[in-house]
């Protein structure tokens, strides 16, 4: 079995189009609307679950173990600044792994400058040896391509060196999910850049869902994403003009063109911002669209 294989069987395939193997992101407060869309999502297509403050850890265990009853692969965030006690790290753990048999996670530091308990960074969480301990196979992290608010470019690529050799160690397979962005520039020269450093891992290029302007600059300025002016035209936005919707064809259009095998691996993140409904009808129009070429 391929390490890569460990995240996920499909990465041993090669992707006929740009949107095979795709991945999705839901909050806890989804369940129900994953479940009315349940299918038209592919069999064991991986899906992540937030990890909100707004929502209790018996929320997101619950929308793990309906993931997995749907026939997905379930991938709960743990965000370590936000998680007060290690008896709540493992216990959620212990509950995703039991309930939903969760194999895979993603790992975040979280929004609060402060930890709220005892974990200050994802590798605070690596280091307790848990995730190995509950037999998770797979192990994802963040990477920036505008930059991180917080952090320098050095530190950036410092923090993705160490949690991938870290995670490598411990047994699991790596994976990089990126932050979503506008710019598909800033993405590809970030990904060619990482191959540079010698970062053969898979990546997930997160993608936002089409969704309406005012929403996704929104999450933009929470996120730290790039929304500058010249930016948001490359997506097709104009900033004159914020009352509408924006679906990311350009985006990926780019992404058809500019990504090679020297970038390695690469799948496909969704952000559903507009709703899980409009997301898989935009993949659904854009795969058409990519039939027909």
């Amino acid at each position: 079995m391929s390490a890569a294989s460990l995240i996920h069987p499909n990465w041993d395939l090669a992707p006929a189009r740009i949107t095979d193997g795709f991945s999705l992101e839901v909050t806890a407060k989804e369940e129900a609307s994953l479940r009315a869309v349940a299918p038209r999502i592919a069999p064991e297509t991986p899906i992540a679950v937030a990890y909100l403050p707004s929502e209790e850890v018996r929320g997101r265990v619950a929308a793990a173990v309906a993931v997995r009853a749907l026939g997905f692969e379930p991938m709960p965030h743990f965000s370590a600044r936000r998680i007060t006690s290690v008896a709540e790290f493992e216990y959620y753990l212990q509950a995703v792994v039991e309930q939903a048999g969760v194999r895979r996670c993603f790992i975040v530091a979280g929004d609060p400058p402060e930890p709220i308990g005892p974990f200050a960074d994802t590798s605070a969480l690596l280091a307790t040896g848990a995730f190995e301990r509950s037999g998770i196979r797979a192990i994802g992290i963040g990477g920036h391509p505008d930059g991180h608010p917080n952090m320098s470019p050095d530190q950036c690529w410092s923090a993705i060196d160490t949690k991938v050799a870290d995670i490598g160690a411990r047994g699991m397979a790596p994976l990089i999910v990126t932050q979503f962005g506008f710019d598909p520039d800033a993405a590809i020269a970030w990904l060619g850049e990482l191959r540079a450093r010698g970062i053969d891992v898979p990546v997930r290029l997160g993608v936002p869902g089409p969704a309406g302007i005012k929403r996704l600059l929104g999450y933009a300025a929470r996120c730290g994403v790039g929304a500058s002016a010249s930016i948001l035209r490359k997506y097709g936005i104009s900033v004159t003009n914020l009352l509408g919707s924006a679906g990311p064809d350009r985006l990926v259009d780019a992404f058809v063109r500019g990504l090679g095998p020297e970038h390695g691996k690469v799948r496909l993140h969704f952000f559903p911002f507009g709703g899980l409904d409009k997301t898989l009808d935009w993949i659904a129009g854009y795969e058409r669209k990519q039939d027909m070429v």
